[in-house]
């Protein structure tokens, strides 16, 4: 899987969405017809580190993190337990290698928010991501209908 594989994914299954590049991250918004100036996060690609997100070490040659906001119970039901948040620059407080590629893990910065992870995913991993992502694009649809 590359990036833009993902991305593609995206555009073909999730109807209503759109794409925002900024801060080194390509983010997939739920957005019917632009309605609200950015959109509901459905998922980031990350491909290089920034200022307060180092930990997964992405500025390594051909490394990127797909990031997706799934509900809380599903990151409690994964992971055990939505940890504190971090303070700016820091990482949560879980036992996760964040550099470890082709493995679904909580976010390193955004776990507290129920996010999770996965650097470069293969094929395999990329099959078990797609319930998240349809759960992160179901959930994002709930937030904008209370939004508008």
């Amino acid at each position: 899987m590359q990036p833009n594989d993902i991305l593609k994914y995206c555009f073909e299954n999730l109807p209503d969405t759109v794409l925002v590049s900024s801060w080194g991250e390509s983010g997939i918004f739920y957005n019917p017809n632009n309605t609200l100036k950015r959109g509901i996060y459905v998922l980031t690609v990350k491909e290089k580190d920034g200022d307060n997100d180092k930990s997964s070490n992405l500025n390594r040659e051909n490394i990127y993190r797909v990031n997706i906001g799934v509900r809380k119970n599903t990151f409690i039901d994964m992971f055990g337990t939505v940890p504190a948040r971090p303070s700016k620059g820091g990482i949560v407080d879980m036992p996760y290698d964040f550099t470890q590629t082709d493995k679904i893990l909580p976010h390193p910065v955004y776990a507290w928010m129920s996010w999770v992870c996965a650097l470069n995913p293969s094929d395999t991993t990329f099959e078990r991501l797609k319930p998240l992502i349809k759960e992160a694009y179901e959930y994002a649809k709930e937030k904008y209908s209370k939004r508008k």
